[in-house]
C-alpha cells in the first residue's frame, strides 16, 4: 500500500537529477573528497556561507535573527562500501566491509578501488559454480551465506603495479559508477547509496529556501556516519545547540507499521534510545501546517546522527526524519514525493522555531 497525501511542489525531475550526481560521487567512509568537492561547488552556486570542518563535515550556516541559537540538520554523506585488508601475490584483494556492507548484496560485477593515486576498476569474485563439495563454493550454493571471508576483487594487477596505484590495505573499494546510476520506476528513484545521498540532496534544497529563520540554522553534510556518526559527534562536541535532526532513510519491512509513497517517517526509537518527544511534536506540527501525511515508527537495527549524539550527551533533543525505503543498504528504492516532503516539512519547522 501507499501513503496518501497531495504531490509535493518540489518538482520530481529535478529531484532526481540532483540525487543522480550526489549518488555518482563516491564517498566511501573516510574517503569523501569527491562529493566534498561536488557539495562545495553546489553551495558556492547558492551563495550559502559554509565550510569543512577538521572531522570532514560540510557545514552551511544559514544565519538567523538571534544568533545565540541554533539548531542543526544533519544528512550523511559517507556510504557503505568495502576496505581492502590484504593483497594476494597474484594482485587479488581481500576486502572486509566498511559500514553495513554485505556482498551478496552487490554480487559480482565491476567495482571501483580507490587507489591513492589513481582509481581503477576490478572484479567483486566469488568462484565459480561448476563445482563439487571439493571447493569451498559449493557450500555457498547449499547451506552457507556469502561473507566477506569467501569473497575478493579481481584486480589482473601484479603487486609492483598495484603499489604504483596507491593500492594498499586501508584502500576503499565502492561498486563501480556504471552499476549506481539511479533508475527511475514512475515516481520512485531506485540505486544505491539513497542512504545517505537522497538525505543531502534535501540539505541542499533547504540551503536554497530557507532565509533569514529565527535562529541560526546549520545543514551538516556529515561525515563517517556509516562507522559511527564520527563527524555528527565533532559537530555537536564543538557547536552548542537546541535542537539536532537527523535525515535518514527509513527500512520498509513486515515488523513495522510503515507504507511506501509519499509519507516521510518521523522516528520515536530506534537501537541507541528514544527521542525527543517535544522535538517530534514540533516536527509532527509542521507537518500538520504543511499538510503533508506523516508516519510514526520504531525500529531497530538501526542509528542516526541525533540519536548518537542524544547517547552520548552531545545534544539534549534530537529527532530523525526519514523516508521509507526498501532494500535498506542495498540496491534502495525511495518515493521522490517522499523525499521532496522532507524538505517541505523541515523548511515550515525552520521558519516557525
Amino acid at each position: 500500500m501507499e501513503s496518501n497525501g497531495s504531490k509535493p511542489a518540489l518538482d520530481y525531475d529535478r529531484l532526481f537529477d540532483t540525487i543522480k550526481e550526489l549518488v555518482l560521487a563516491h564517498s566511501p567512509s573516510g574517503v569523501e573528497g569527491e562529493i566534498d568537492l561536488e557539495l562545495a561547488d553546489r553551495f558556492t552556486a547558492l551563495n550559502v556561507e559554509h565550510y569543512q570542518d577538521s572531522a570532514g563535515n560540510i557545514i552551511a550556516k544559514i544565519p538567523g535573527k538571534d544568533a545565540d541559537r541554533a539548531i542543526a540538520i544533519t544528512a550523511h554523506k559517507d556510504e557503505i562500501g568495502m576496505i581492502v585488508k590484504s593483497i594476494d601475490p597474484n594482485g587479488c584483494l581481500q576486502v572486509r566491509r566498511l559500514g553495513g556492507s554485505f556482498p551478496w548484496v552487490y554480487g559480482e560485477g565491476v567495482v571501483d578501488i580507490l587507489g591513492d593515486r589513481e582509481v581503477i576498476s576490478g572484479i567483486l569474485s566469488f568462484g565459480s559454480r561448476h563445482v563439487s563439495h571439493e571447493s569451498p563454493q559449493k557450500a555457498q550454493q547449499l547451506d552457507t551465506p556469502l561473507i566477506w571471508e569467501d569473497a575478493w576483487v579481481e584486480t589482473k594487477c601484479d603487486l609492483e603495479e598495484l603499489a604504483a596505484l596507491g593500492v594498499r590495505p586501508g584502500t576503499r573499494v565502492v561498486v563501480g559508477k556504471h552499476r549506481k546510476q539511479p533508475f527511475r520506476l514512475k515516481d520512485y528513484i531506485a540505486s544505491y547509496t539513497l542512504d545517505n545521498k537522497a538525505s543531502v540532496a534535501i540539505l541542499l534544497e533547504l540551503a536554497a529556501r530557507i532565509q533569514n529563520p529565527p535562529v541560526d540554522i546549520y545543514l551538516v553534510a556529515s561525515a563517517k556516519e556509516e562507522v559511527g556518526a564520527i563527524g555528527a559527534l565533532y559537530f555537536t562536541q564543538n557547536q552548542k545547540l537546541e535542537a539536532l535532526i537527523a535525515l535518514e532513510i527509513c527500512p520498509l519491512a513486515d515488523e513495522y507499521p510503515i507504507e511506501s509513497g509519499i509519507a516521510p517517517v518521523l522516528l520515536s526509537q530506534d537501537s541507541y534510545g528514544v527521542y525527543d518527544e517535544y522535538l517530534n511534536a514540533e516536527i509532527r506540527l509542521a507537518a500538520t501546517k504543511a499538510n503533508i501525511p506523516l508516519q510514526l515508527a520504531v525500529i531497530d537495527g538501526f542509528g542516526s546522527d541525533a540519536s548518537i549524539a542524544m547517547k552520548f550527551g552531545h545534544v539534549c533533543r534530537g529527532a530523525c526524519l526519514s523516508f521509507p525505503t526498501q532494500n535498506t543498504h542495498g540496491y534502495e528504492i525511495a518515493h521522490l514525493g517522499a523525499i521532496a516532503n522532507c524538505v517541505e516539512i523541515l523548511a515550515a519547522y525552520c521558519m516557525s522555531i
